[in-house]
């Protein structure tokens, strides 16, 4: 027997959130998301990025789970504010992406950095003694220089996770490789000037990546609606006041405190002022 009316996720869209820095947290988040929208058997999904960036393996996982996701259904990204570096290597996962004009994405590239302070300790008196099983297992010290050696293993570790981020993105985007070598190189550019090089398809609000999705699927774009996949708040944050479970551990909701956005990692900064 076929039961005659459709489930009620078949007439909607399914709407994931990627915000601030990709990390192992947001990565948890969005493939239990990204699961959930399986299992609910959703005809499209609408993926909104708003994102700086993040670390190599998340960007990969939810890359990957992306890919095998839209085996099975339409997939749209929408680019935000900002969406570069991991932001774009998610994106790429997506069938289709729209940016706003302004959007701000690119970074294509990979960049790994440590700190040098041996002169400022020997100015202070402060050394270290380090005993290691091997040559390399201190490398990046930030008590000394990198030797050569070092440097070129750390090199060889950077080009190998750049030539994955290339060939991600030439593969998503049905790109030759070396047409993504000649802009992948770090820099950031507009969401007009990534349509021109072909890291999105058109140009756009959310609202447009919406309606685009609803008519892939073929369901009618102005009374189609987007139902956004979040985690599971713990029952006792339900019940606290709107901001109060943003609180970090070790304050209440009575203290008098500031969230600051950091720009460079997107990840909160917490002041707590008596």
């Amino acid at each position: 027997m076929v039961w005659p009316f459709k489930p009620k996720s078949r007439k909607q869209i399914a709407r994931i959130e990627v915000n601030g820095a990709i990390g192992s947290a947001t990565r948890k988040r969005v493939l239990e998301a990204l699961k959930t929208v399986e299992e609910k058997k959703f005809p499209a999904l609408l993926l909104r990025i708003d994102s700086p960036g993040g670390t190599v393996g998340d960007s990969q996982e939810i890359y990957s789970a992306l890919v095998r996701l839209r085996q099975k259904m339409k997939i749209v990204a929408s680019f935000g504010n900002i969406s570069a570096s991991g932001g774009v290597y998610i994106g790429v996962g997506a069938e289709h992406i729209v940016a706003n004009p302004g959007t701000i994405t690119g970074s294509i590239g990979v960049i790994l950095r440590g700190n040098n302070l041996e002169r400022l300790l020997e100015k202070i008196g402060v050394s270290f003694k380090v005993i290691k099983s091997g040559p390399y297992k201190d490398i990046l010290a930030f008590d000394r220089e990198l030797t050569e050696p070092e440097k070129n293993i750390l090199q060889d570790l950077i080009d190998t996770s750049y030539q994955q981020f290339v060939q991600t993105v030439a593969d998503g985007r049905k790109l030759a490789v070396e047409t993504v070598r000649s802009f992948a190189d770090g820099r950031i550019f507009t969401g007009q000037q990534a349509l021109e090089l072909g890291v999105v398809d058109r140009l756009g609000t959310e609202e447009d990546a919406r309606r685009w999705a609803a008519e892939l699927v073929g369901l009618d774009p102005e009374k189609t609606k987007c139902y956004t996949i979040e985690e599971p708040k713990p029952f006792l944050n339900r019940l606290l006041p709107n901001n109060a479970s943003r609180i970090p551990p070790g304050l209440s909701a009575g203290m008098n405190w500031v969230e600051f956005e950091l720009s460079t990692s997107g990840q909160p900064l917490w002041l707590y002022r008596p």
